[in-house]
């Protein structure tokens, strides 16, 4: 019984093969023909807009820990009404592996990830984008979100304001 088994399942291995041999192969011609990606692929990374019109990016350095490769950089610096942003920001992107752990350790959600797959070049120092390379017009897939007016934060009204906030308990208030 061991054997028949054996042999049918040699047999099943090779019916796959056969019907894979005898199909119609699909080719693309790439540059004239352009596969469309699926809903969430994830391929070029973009900084996006508030609704407002400013940065998303306040700087935080979360994308820059969260990737496993050290392929961003930043430096951070406060306008004078006190918000945050990144002076500069550096993807290199021929280090890139298109994890998309950025964009899911981004809380303002400044890094998206678009489908744009093609990005190739001869010069290697090419694939090293500015935040000006990066920086798009748009509010990417949410473009209700306002990280200033979600988080509360004394920037743009004192704590204790917001509609769903209590106002700060004063810790030695609260000792026997």
């Amino acid at each position: 019984m061991q054997i028949v088994s054996d042999i049918q399942a040699i047999l099943g291995g090779f019916r796959v093969t056969l019907a894979h041999m005898l199909r119609r192969p699909v080719t693309i011609q790439y540059p004239e023909q352009k596969r469309i990606p699926y809903p969430r692929f994830r391929a070029r990374i973009v900084l996006t807009r508030d609704p407002d019109g400013g940065e998303r990016c306040v700087a935080c350095y979360l994308c820059s820990a969260a990737c496993p490769v050290d392929c961003i950089s930043m430096q951070a610096d406060e306008r004078e009404d006190g918000r945050r942003y990144a002076a500069w920001f550096r993807i290199n992107f021929s280090r890139c592996i298109f994890c998309g752990l950025c964009a899911e350790a981004c809380p303002t959600m400044a890094i998206q990830m678009t489908p744009d797959y093609e990005i190739c070049t001869r010069d290697i120092m090419d694939l090293v984008y500015e935040k000006e390379d990066l920086l798009i017009d748009g509010c990417g897939k949410d473009a209700s979100y306002n990280f200033y007016s979600h988080a509360g934060i004394g920037v743009t009204q004192p704590r204790g304001a917001g509609l769903e906030e209590s106002k700060p308990v004063d810790v030695r208030s609260l000792m026997p």
